[in-house]
């Protein structure tokens, strides 16, 4: 009877063991399919995410329009605006009266002033000189607001912007030029007292404002783009400005490139624009002196040959 007992209860324990162990395992079988599905989605997840930069690098309108489809866009850009630290700034800065009589003085053609072509110079501005998207996101706007207000080529002045300051609204040189655009507040004093005086030099929105005008300024006068460039960076009066224009046009071909949707690398080296090639013509040939001389058709061949090559 004692026996009898004693195997049953051990069967019984067995049994209660074997269960255990069987769901144990079973439980472990899961556990390592659910593992093994989580890779694969985490896989799958971390191809699309991949394949969805490779295609915002190359393809930035085409990231725009995913950009604008999806439903968290509106909510972004409210936060963004209801955010805006220079806010204050814009306030500050005292707008420049309007002219009936506006002249265009970018005869170029200018990167028209659409949401999406800012969004992009903004977004490679942020990645080439390293500012926080959301402070160059309010340079970019502040230059495109000034550049509607005096009818100067925004591009331009943004190209001002990354050669004199690398937009750094605090750079002040050994001379005493301030803020983005490297104004003089000692020479141009008078264009700040509106604004609170030569202090508010430092003041970006501000100085985007003087500085753009003090451009189209010297533009106008100079009767061109480079002209107007080489009195801004005070060597009006020097044969040469030390490639200082060729530098900020580079920089503007660039911008005008990154502004139509073309790929520009953010490391691209800091090249000027070249300098036209200025076509000269040969000499009229003197045709009594040819015929007087002895060697005349191999001179005359010779003058062929070089006018070929010249032109």
């Amino acid at each position: 009877m004692l026996n009898s007992m004693t195997s049953a209860m051990h069967k019984i324990a067995n049994q209660s063991a074997e269960q255990t162990i069987a769901g144990a395992v079973a439980m472990h079988g899961n556990a390592r399919r659910l593992l093994t599905t989580g890779r694969h989605a985490l896989t799958v997840l971390g191809a699309f995410a991949i394949m969805t930069l490779v295609l915002m690098f190359f393809k930035p309108d085409l990231a725009d329009r995913l950009q604008a489809l999806s439903p968290f866009t509106p909510a972004i850009a409210a936060s963004t605006d209801d955010n805006m630290q220079f806010a204050e700034l814009r306030d500050d800065a005292t707008s420049p009266a309007p002219d009936d009589n506006k002249i265009t003085v970018i005869t170029r053609s200018a990167a028209p002033n659409t949401d999406i072509q800012q969004k992009r110079v903004t977004q490679w501005i942020a990645k080439r000189y390293r500012v926080a998207n959301d402070a160059t996101n309010m340079l970019v706007s502040a230059a495109y607001t000034t550049a509607r207000e005096i009818n100067l080529d925004p591009l331009l002045i943004l190209a001002v912007m990354a050669i004199e300051s690398r937009f750094n609204p605090f750079a002040e040189s050994p001379v005493g030029a301030q803020g983005l655009m490297q104004v003089m507040s000692k020479v141009h004093y008078d264009k700040f007292e509106q604004t609170g005086g030569p202090r508010s030099a430092l003041n970006p929105v501000v100085n985007i404002k003087v500085g753009a005008s003090i451009l189209k300024e010297y533009v106008k006068s100079g009767g061109s783009v480079e002209a107007g460039l080489k009195r801004y960076v005070g060597a009006g009066d020097m044969d040469s400005d030390d490639g200082y224009g060729a530098k900020v046009l580079g920089e503007y071909d660039r911008l005008k490139a990154v502004a139509a949707g073309k790929h520009v690398s953010v490391f691209a080296p800091m090249q000027g624009r070249a300098a036209p090639r200025v076509e000269t013509l040969p000499k009229p040939i003197d045709q009594k002196s040819v015929a007087n001389d002895k060697n005349a058709p191999e001179q005359k061949s010779a003058m062929g040959d070089a006018a070929t090559a010249t032109i």
